[in-house]
């Protein structure tokens, strides 16, 4: 079986804090849990703890989901930092 080949994409203080505006990720498992587990393996732990933060929001192909998801080859994950309102 080969792997599932997504981009993962981060915005604003995410990317910051990321040091990179996106990567692709080559996944064994390919559900939301795998791309955190991929990266945990491949970004520092400085660079993984905002990602982990309350309030971040992750997309799907640019449809905000919550709970697990299922990933196909070419689908595109982005992070999302928390919104503040004033």
């Amino acid at each position: 079986m080969s792997a599932t080949c997504v981009t993962v994409r981060f915005f604003a203080s995410l990317r910051e804090a990321a040091g990179m505006e996106s990567l692709r990720l080559g996944l064994d498992n390919a559900t939301l849990a795998g791309v955190r587990e991929r990266l945990a393996e491949v970004l520092t732990a400085a660079q993984l703890e905002p990602l982990c933060a309350q309030g971040v929001q992750v997309a799907v192909n640019q449809a905000i989901v919550q709970g697990e998801v299922r990933l196909a080859s070419g689908d595109e994950v982005a992070f999302l930092p928390p919104v503040t309102g004033g």
